[in-house]
């Protein structure tokens, strides 16, 4: 993927992006998650692309060039701040409706458009099933090995984890990778066309504002209040919809096929991807790619 970034103003941020394909294609939005970025989707774009897709991936707040309009902003990493950048890039690129894709927090971001506005979405491909947070339930606890894998957001909430990705964020993010993708054989070219992602001014503030709003220790921005009310309510997709798992991530786990059944009302099909972890996209993009295609026939 030869990386010809556009920006543009949209909501808080000047967005940077990934475009190509014809103006007529079928839109694909592709969103990235914590801690990856445009280039997890190197090989799945190339596939849309020979397909005639009109292939779009931005860079999330806190990542890359995408930056925001006004210091006096929260560096919010909400759920809703998220899903609000993404309608915000929509409207600002002038795209009424998109298939949307991703996975992490581009997952979540996906998932909660498709929840609380189905009209712009064509259709959603979502890693680890239903991503929207439930953050008044955030504070009971799961079984210790689910617990352990969460290290590192209970981390991010003292200082010793914000200093820890200031000093050593690229050692962190390595770390991440390799337990949450174990059979993931990437190598140092692969990483260092995504660690400049992480050296965004505002990475920092916007990964522990993430981490800790979901546990309801840190207030969000004000101006997203009304949709996080929307969320909390926890609202069923409705789209035509395809969920993916990883059968080795290695920090979420596998979906709970009851919980799809529930939250999913258009539920097309749900995969188990055998060898492959939490960067979906990345470790095997002719299936995330292919996905895409099956919403769009």
């Amino acid at each position: 993927m030869v990386i010809d970034l556009k920006q543009i103003n949209a909501g808080d941020l000047n967005i940077s992006y990934f475009e190509e394909g014809p103006l007529n294609g079928i839109p694909v939005i592709l969103l990235h998650g914590f801690p990856y970025d445009i280039y997890a989707y190197e090989n799945v774009s190339a596939i849309l692309l020979s397909h005639g897709y009109r292939v779009i991936i931005p860079y999330l707040r806190g990542y890359g060039k995408t930056v925001f309009l006004e210091k006096e902003t929260l560096r919010s990493g909400q759920q809703a701040a998220l899903a609000m950048d993404l309608l915000n890039l929509m409207d600002s690129i002038q795209i009424e409706k998109a298939i949307l894709a991703g996975y992490d927090w581009g997952g979540r971001a996906a998932c909660i458009v498709s929840a609380l506005f189905p009209e712009r979405c064509l259709g959603l491909v979502s890693c680890n099933g239903y991503n929207i947070q439930d953050i008044k339930n955030a504070t009971k606890s799961s079984t210790p090995y689910i617990e352990h894998k969460l290290w590192y957001q209970y981390f991010f909430h003292s200082e010793r984890g914000r200093n820890s990705l200031k000093t050593n964020r690229h050692e962190f993010i390595k770390f991440l990778w390799s337990t949450w993708s174990p059979s993931w054989d990437y190598n140092e070219i692969t990483y260092n066309l995504s660690s400049a992602s992480f050296e965004n001014k505002d990475f920092v503030d916007v990964v522990i504002h993430s981490y800790k709003h979901r546990f309801g220790l840190a207030h969000g921005d004000a101006k997203f209040d009304s949709v996080e009310k929307m969320l909390s309510k926890q609202p069923v997709i409705k789209v035509p919809s395809i969920t993916i798992d990883g059968a080795n991530d290695g920090v979420t786990g596998l979906s709970n096929p009851k919980k799809l059944k529930e939250k999913f009302l258009n539920h097309i099909k749900h995969q188990i991807l055998p060898n492959v972890g939490h960067n979906i996209p990345q470790e095997n993009p002719n299936e995330f790619a292919k996905a895409i295609l099956e919403l769009a026939i």
